[in-house]
């Protein structure tokens, strides 16, 4: 019962609490594991010995006790890429769970009826995902008092930095690095402060006003993230930004967002939230941004690398495993600035080219902008390199969508060496998922020298794509642990160097068993 609940808490906290009914939806996608056929068995073996009251009860317990032990060596053995945070929250619904599951020891306490007893303890273990589900419910005013308090704690604190400026980032992909670059380029001259790792709900928001801003920050770069239409107006009602960078608008979260359409008017809440004297920072080379009426009449300014008319425009981009150089060109002014960084990718590009318009803006020199594209720390599972032994991994694990996927295998191609993708697909892409799975399949076969799929029936779209391209079977590998890559990686012999890109590393709720 233990090992359930915990298991099924951190299914809720990685499903954000069943949030737009996140939790639900990933129970009828994943059935079986909602199910356990043991638990199922121990229910109705359970319900017969209520019904008949027969003289196997002890052998029922002592398959309960040979199961317990399976459980918990197989809980021991199994890899969680995310650990349950043991937050406050998480905190009350475990002491909500304990008075939930005090009720059988009531029953058993007031008739003594061990039949009985053990019947809804089993009924309890087999249906225990609804049962979280009912104290998440349960806990919700709970949850919405607290959520309130600190709201108002954390708008009263950032209403007193009233000289303080807001940039609020979002986007389909590339907020994390974005804020990440912008937040190195303005401290070579300002004290800015950003959203702490992946901090970008209202919840992410408020823990870091309350605990990590200041008054000698100056600036506060927000990055917002969003599921359905409205999120991003929330946190633009929290933090009333000034300046808006929209990254790019891609398919990531159709399934919550619905349409293609809709994704284009949740991200552009940023900019319509914006005051009359604020300033959006947007992407020329992306159509969803270009081909939306923005219903805000702030200044924009464009930064580009294919679109000639843009405000600000990368060019003679150079890349090699030691980073990228291009220049940089302003619109009205006829010389280049050469400017060079240790990150790589096509979209990290477009990250600096904001945050240079941003920076300038600001005020900051051309040599400023330099020195700070210059010092950019490289962004952890943002294409980042890592040498291992005989190998140089290009960890790309947190990126999970169609146009950033297909930039990082352009920066794959790039490689001098054996070139391998690891990877499980991409999610969340509604009923163009296995579509688009298909093309980067068909992507990778023009890249990649070997390919190994994390995951049987998630990454057939994938495998169909290969062999649409006629890839070699011989150099694709299926497994379903991505610890077995490694081993598959050191079995082949090469005599040049290997090049893993990782592409996309799944939460464990994604897990295929």
């Amino acid at each position: 019962m233990l090992i359930r609940i915990k298991k099924n808490i951190h299914i809720l906290q990685q499903n954000f609490y069943n949030e737009d009914n996140r939790y639900l939806k990933w129970g009828k996608r994943n059935i079986l594991k909602v199910f356990s056929y043991f638990d199922i068995l121990l229910y109705l073996m359970n319900l017969i010995n209520l019904i008949i009251k027969n003289k196997y009860f002890l052998l029922i317990n002592i398959i309960y006790l040979l199961l317990f032990f399976f459980e918990y060596f197989k809980s021991k053995r199994e890899q969680v890429k995310i650990p349950l945070k043991i937050t406050s929250r998480i905190k009350r619904i475990f002491i909500t769970c304990f008075i939930v599951y005090i009720i059988p020891l009531i029953i058993y306490l007031c008739n003594n009826d061990k039949y009985l007893f053990c019947f809804i303890l089993s009924f309890m273990i087999c249906f225990n995902y609804f049962i979280i589900f009912l104290v998440n419910i349960i806990d919700y005013p709970i949850e919405k008092i607290v959520y309130y308090y600190y709201k108002k704690k954390a708008m009263d604190k950032l209403g007193n930095y009233s000289d303080m400026e807001v940039i609020g980032i979002t986007g389909s992909y590339g907020k994390t690095s974005s804020k990440n670059i912008l937040n190195d380029i303005l401290n070579v001259k300002f004290n800015a402060i950003t959203t702490p790792k992946n901090f970008n709900t209202k919840y992410g928001l408020i823990i870091t006003i309350n605990n990590y801003l200041d008054k000698f920050n100056d600036i506060f770069i927000a990055e917002m993230g969003a599921f359905r239409l409205g999120s991003i107006n929330d946190l633009c009602d929290l933090v009333h930004p000034k300046y808006g960078i929209i990254t790019n608008i891609g398919l990531a979260h159709l399934d919550s967002f619905g349409s293609q359409e809709n994704i284009q008017r949740g991200k552009f809440e940023l900019v319509e939230s914006l005051p009359s004297d604020g300033i959006a920072i947007l992407n020329m080379d992306d159509i969803y941004q270009v081909n939306y009426k923005i219903k805000n009449k702030c200044k924009k300014i464009w930064i580009a690398i294919d679109n000639i008319d843009s405000d600000i425009r990368a060019t003679d981009i150079l890349m090699d495993e030691s980073g990228m150089k291009f220049q940089v060109t302003f619109k009205g002014d006829k010389d280049n600035y050469p400017f060079e960084t240790r990150l790589l990718g096509r979209y990290n590009i477009y990250n600096i080219l904001s945050a240079i318009a941003l920076g300038k803006l600001k005020g900051m020199s051309i040599s400023e902008l330099q020195l700070g594209v210059k010092i950019i720390k490289t962004i952890p599972h943002r294409l980042e390199l890592k040498k291992i032994n005989d190998k140089i991994i290009i960890d790309d694990a947190y990126n999970a969508n169609p146009l950033g996927s297909k930039m990082a295998l352009d920066v794959l191609g790039l490689m001098k060496g054996t070139r391998i993708v690891i990877s499980p697909g991409m999610i969340e892409l509604g009923d163009k998922q296995d579509e688009l799975n298909r093309q980067f399949g068909e992507y990778m076969a023009q890249v990649a020298h070997y390919v190994i799929l994390v995951g049987k029936k998630q990454t057939k779209p994938i495998y169909d794509g290969l062999m649409q391209k006629k890839y070699d079977k011989e150099k694709i590998f299926v497994i379903n642990d991505v610890k077995e890559a490694f081993k598959i990686i050191d079995n082949i012999m090469v005599e040049d160097i290997k090049f893993v890109l990782l592409e996309n590393d799944l939460p464990d709720i994604f897990n295929e068993d």
